[in-house]
């Protein structure tokens, strides 16, 4: 299975209005259908909420650089693939299918080590059929 890069953006809106952007991951149907990225790790990154209810520029450039090794720390061995990122509204969520969430956990935790103590949150649900995914790639659709 190759790991491509190719990725979409599209926006969306919260419950109060406020603007979503998504950037979703394309080409990841072998990824999908291979049965061996079962569980899906979310994790949501609380901010302050600056102009338009995206992050203050500080705190983005922070949260591309901890999205860069997080990255890189998941997908060297395809342990995990990132898969989708929300931003708006006070929070991002990168989200991760993964072989396991336990090794996931573990890595996570030895990326995260250079970094302070960051806001974020875990979230972690068995979903086979990738419904978060192809409910992500909805919004694709609908930017066009």
């Amino acid at each position: 299975m190759i790991l491509k890069d190719n990725w979409f953006s599209a926006a969306a809106e919260a419950d109060n209005g406020a603007p979503i952007f998504i950037n979703g991951r394309l080409d990841l149907e072998a990824f999908k259908n291979s049965g061996k990225f079962n569980e899906r790790v979310e994790i949501y990154w609380h901010y302050e909420k600056g102009f338009n209810e995206m992050p203050h520029d500080e705190e983005g450039q922070r949260m591309e650089e901890v999205l860069e090794c997080l990255k890189k720390a998941m997908e060297k061995d395809k342990l995990a693939i990132l898969t989708g990122i929300y931003t708006g509204n006070g929070e991002r969520t990168l989200v991760f299918y993964t072989r396991t969430s336990r090794v996931f956990g573990e890595r996570l935790n030895e990326a995260l080590a250079p970094f302070e103590l960051l806001p974020i949150e875990l979230y972690v649900e068995i979903d086979k059929d990738w419904n978060e995914y192809n409910e992500m790639l909805e919004a694709q659709e609908y930017g066009e």
